[in-house]
């Protein structure tokens, strides 16, 4: 008979947020640990991208960057998608975050030679947020099994959301006193440790997986069937072959493009907001970038709050008592509902109370929902089809809003109303999406939990 294993005081503690087994809170804590550095990473390396942007640059050059980073990943996600077929899953990992970690000091050498930075590190820092990001939840994805993501990934969730906190506070502290450039090293730094961190992580689960089964006196349970090979595909075709892939895709992308049309329509009213009290005198003397910035700060900082609280006792409950297919529908339902309000109600506090609510639930419940959508898929669909979807797909939502935003000030003009009508409408077909993914996700995991979403399914399944 199998080894019992207690519950540790981190396993007792950890089951206020999730619900945490007897052996899995030191492996969950270790991934959330993983996750808030990478975060952390990313977020003291952000200001410098802005900073070298608007400084050698302009807010506009900021735009058309953002549409050459999804030129730029038209080529880089099927030569990630090649990899993947090449390497085993810690030699691809280690590859492709040692080239991302070297990035931040050769930028730094070629700044001591005066060489222009501000394009190739915007494009730069644009494709590591989201490639290495989607790299690690492919490797908690593949390291967990469906039911185990499904109750430890509210846990490692959390540490993406505290990464961010703590990131922005570090970078504020040390930029005037370290320096723009100087940044890129701690940058650089911070994700050398999240490296060995993960590799501490995935040594330490295969000791423990032998260690289990040295220790099992039972007879030995059949062998699970070897996970497929890598079909060397195409990234983007690996992702237009599988319908439920496709779909995560399809969904993303509306998820980006409402969002980001929803920024502008937040950034609108604002901007019409803080001119009317420098014209009424209400503005005590302040200047209208001032009046932004003081409004932008307390609104990351309640869409920061409230995310933590959601991710902390929130999510987990959510998606153990509703299960994947309704907690995936549940922020496009809260953002037709909001955008349905701002049609109606286009000020200021109704606006700013409907992105709060949506950009919180997107960072927390929704942000943890959707990589556990990738728990049923092989490893190839985890590493490689998962980069096509977070990184492509998000990108081209934000050229979507782009091209919205454009057409609806300079073509047809529209008001904040008539952007929350468009809004209106992209979040239908959002909601239409997110049904058809959580009703796939529970036909793969309830006929077949143990093949990927591109193999066919069992005779009569």
């Amino acid at each position: 008979m199998a080894q019992r294993e207690d519950a540790s005081w981190l396993d007792r503690g950890l089951r206020v947020f999730a619900d945490v087994r007897n052996g899995e809170g030191f492996i969950a804590l270790l991934l959330a640990l993983n996750v808030f550095l990478i975060l952390m990473a990313y977020y003291v390396l952000k200001p410098v991208r802005e900073a070298l942007v608007l400084g050698e640059g302009s807010a506009e050059l900021k735009s058309y960057l953002s549409a050459g980073q999804v030129v730029l990943l038209a080529f880089v996600v099927p030569f990630y998608g090649r990899l993947v077929s090449r390497l085993p899953r810690m030699k691809l990992i280690n590859t492709v975050t040692l080239f991302f970690i070297a990035c931040p000091v050769i930028f730094y050498v070629l700044n001591t030679f005066g060489v222009p930075l501000a394009i190739i590190f915007f494009i730069w820092i644009g494709i590591f947020s989201l490639m290495v990001i989607a790299q690690f939840w492919s490797f908690a994805a593949d390291i967990y099994t469906k039911e185990e993501g499904e109750r430890l990934f509210p846990i490692v969730g959390f540490g993406a959301s505290l990464g961010a906190v703590f990131g922005a506070q570090i970078a504020d502290h040390l930029i005037e006193p370290v320096g723009v450039y100087q940044l890129m090293l701690v940058g650089a730094a911070i994700l050398l440790g999240q490296l060995a961190l993960t590799n501490y992580i995935n040594g330490h689960r295969e000791r423990r997986i032998v260690t289990r089964q040295a220790a099992s006196s039972a007879p030995a349970a059949p062998a699970a069937p070897a996970a497929p090979k890598p079909s060397g595909a195409n990234a983007f075709a690996l992702v237009f072959r599988t319908r439920y892939l496709l779909l995560m895709a399809l969904m993303l992308m509306m998820l980006n493009w409402v969002n980001s049309t929803g920024e502008f329509i937040l950034g609108r009213i604002v901007t019409d907001a803080a001119q009317r009290m420098i014209a009424d005198g209400r503005a005590a003397g302040l200047t209208q970038g001032q009046i932004i910035g003081d409004f932008y700060s307390k609104y990351f900082t309640a869409v920061n709050g409230l995310g933590l609280l959601l991710q902390l006792f929130v999510v987990s409950r959510v998606v153990k008592r509703f299960g994947i297919p309704i907690a995936v529908m549940i922020l496009p339902v809260l953002s037709l509902t909001a955008y349905n309000v701002m049609l109606f109600v286009p000020l200021l506090w109704a606006v700013l109370s409907a992105k709060v609510s949506e950009n919180a639930t997107d960072y927390s419940l929704n942000n943890t929902v959707r990589n556990m959508l990738f728990l049923p898929c092989t490893p190839e669909e985890k590493y490689s089809a998962k980069q096509a979807i977070d990184s492509f797909f998000f990108r081209a939502g934000d050229v979507l809003s782009a091209v919205t935003v454009f057409v609806g000030s300079n073509v047809v003009p529209l008001g904040a109303a008539g952007f929350a009508a468009v809004n209106v409408v992209l979040a239908v077909v959002w909601v239409a999406l997110a049904w058809q993914v959580g009703r796939t996700y529970r036909g793969l995991t309830t006929a077949a939990p143990a093949i990927g979403v591109g193999q066919p399914a069992p005779a009569g399944a």
